[in-house]
């Protein structure tokens, strides 16, 4: 069911991070009419930022097609343990993974952790992130130690699970990196989030080309305004009332609206893609 942009009234979240749980409306991670069809039967995904909004909807399509998943998050246990509880009705097995991604430990244990309990590894999303508007929306507001905490989440922990996983994938594996319309259109009160989502293209693109001798396929996801925890955790509450106008759609996307992007990028069907980025982005035009 679509939620329109009156159906979302004004709310924000006082903390870091915001829960999913705790959202109204809460958005969409599945749909009754998706119905798996053994895609991924069989793999084993770790996919961080696993708890709640896109992370919830990817888990639960991989558990529908089959594949065991391992999820990173926080501390967002309460959004973690139902995302679990979906996977697990499906029939799959979930991992949970709690911790800091913005450390190379932690990371290089996650995926060992993944690989000794599941048995393998054969996808990895890069999809965990945080996001902070810029107050004032200049330069100058910049915040030295949240521009390094940001960089540090959103891209620095993509070198390292990548870096601690790549020696686990085999031939046929995929790696989906989650970037935004954002590096393409920019955002001004989003200026630190929006050029870490840059660096992360150049990421998948050079990335990919270095990991296809191994025939491992690279590619990534560019959201454009989805209903998730990040919705309310960085706005205020008048601007979340109504979220989602600025596209051609008129209004926010759902997280099921762009998991499936997730689902054709780990499977088979995209087997001659590489280096590219899909676009679940409600109908707005951006460049290559």
């Amino acid at each position: 069911m679509v939620i329109t942009p009156d159906q979302i009234p004004a709310q924000e979240q006082n903390k870091q991070p915001a829960l999913e749980s705790e959202m109204n409306p809460k958005p969409q991670y599945d749909r009754e009419s998706y119905i798996g069809s053994d895609k991924l039967k069989g793999k084993v995904a770790l996919i961080t930022g696993g708890d709640s909004g896109i992370g919830r909807s990817i888990s639960v399509l991989y558990a529908k097609e089959g594949a065991d998943v391992a999820i990173v998050y926080l501390n967002e246990h309460v959004d973690a343990e139902k995302t679990q509880k979906l996977v697990e009705a499906e029939g799959q097995k979930c991992l949970l993974l709690p911790g800091d991604i913005s450390g190379e430990k932690f990371c290089a244990e996650a995926v060992q952790k993944t690989v000794d309990e599941l048995g393998r590894l054969d996808i990895l999303v890069n999809n965990a992130a945080e996001q902070y508007m810029e107050n004032p929306e200049t330069l100058e507001g910049i915040d030295s130690a949240r521009l390094g905490s940001i960089f540090s989440t959103n891209i620095f922990s993509m070198f390292y699970f990548c870096k601690a996983a790549i020696p686990h994938l085999k031939e046929g594996s995929s790696i989906i990196n989650t970037t935004s319309i954002n590096a393409y259109q920019g955002h001004a009160p989003l200026l630190s989030y929006s050029t870490t989502k840059g660096a992360i293209l150049a990421f998948t693109r050079s990335l990919s080309q270095s990991l296809l001798k191994k025939g491992i396929r690279v590619n990534g996801v560019a959201p454009g305004p989805i209903w998730t925890p990040f919705i309310p955790d960085a706005f205020p509450a008048e601007e979340v009332e109504g979220f989602g106008t600025q596209v051609p759609m008129k209004r926010a996307g759902q997280p099921i609206e762009v998991a499936t992007s997730f689902v054709f990028l780990a499977s088979e069907d995209s087997s001659y893609f590489a280096g590219q980025v899909l676009h679940p982005n409600g109908g707005a035009v951006v460049g290559a």
